[in-house]
């Protein structure tokens, strides 16, 4: 097996404290997938690393390898050095939110020590298209990322096959995903859109996927919404229950 690389890039997902002075960090790397680090001292108030482990960020850590326990099970993996790697600013507004909706979305649904190449650079590509409005472009993006994410996880079905009979779908006619089921008639989904939306994922276009999920925004939010709570096996997205909360106050 392929030794990974000592200096990765990578991107903080969330953390937890350690210590009085330390952190533990879930990364998402691009070579490694999503792992546990160790940041001893990162709390600090003189720490270099304070400023450079941000969500959204893109850095680039040195780990260190890991020790093996006495009982043969790989131990901790230390985080020895971060730096800035470029990027994007630290959204704001409703472009947060959705920042944290992502990385949530990550956290639940890869497992650690999987590589995700694609989904990495789906992620770093994503950011920036998140702005402070919840406008058209975002709303694009966030659903872009979402039908990549569940296809690169093998959850999502062809789009442009009716699942059960397996025939092409009709320009005119509505569908819909089932998490059970599949793609189905009787929803609010045009079967052209989902055949343009299945034509951008298999050839790997990002800005081709915004694009063909633009004239169904509204509908595929909450086609999407309720395919990932399915198989997040009913638990409940947080970043997504205190975005509606905001809202209600703001009305």
């Amino acid at each position: 097996m392929k030794r990974p690389p000592a200096v990765q890039q990578a991107f903080v997902l969330h953390h937890y404290d350690w210590s009085e002075s330390s952190l533990i960090l879930d990364l998402f790397t691009r070579e490694q997938g999503r792992m546990a680090v160790v940041a001893k001292g990162a709390k600090r108030p003189y720490s270099q690393l304070r400023a450079v482990l941000l969500p959204f960020q893109r850095i680039q850590v040195t780990l260190s390898k890991p020790v093996k326990s006495d009982d043969g099970s790989e131990g901790v993996v230390t985080l020895r050095a971060a730096e800035w790697a470029g990027g994007s600013t630290m959204p704001a507004g409703a472009a947060l939110f959705s920042g944290y909706y992502l990385n949530e979305l990550l956290l639940k649904l890869l497992a650690r020590q999987d590589p995700q190449p694609l989904l990495f650079d789906l992620y770093a590509q994503t950011l920036p298209e998140l702005h402070a409005a919840e406008d058209a472009q975002s709303q694009a993006a966030l659903r872009a990322f979402e039908l990549r994410l569940l296809a690169e996880l093998g959850l999502l079905p062809d789009l442009s096959l009716a699942t059960l009979t397996q025939t092409p779908l009709q320009a005119g006619a509505g569908y819909a995903i089932s998490p059970e089921s599949g793609v189905m008639p009787g929803g609010e989904l045009d079967g052209a859109t989902l055949v343009n939306i299945q034509a951008a994922l298999l050839h790997g276009s990002l800005p081709a996927l915004r694009q063909a999920c633009a004239p169904a925004l509204p509908a595929l939010r909450s086609q999407l919404r309720a395919l990932l709570q399915y198989h997040l096996a009913g638990k409940p997205l947080r970043t997504r229950q205190v975005m509606l909360d905001v809202q209600k106050l703001m009305e």
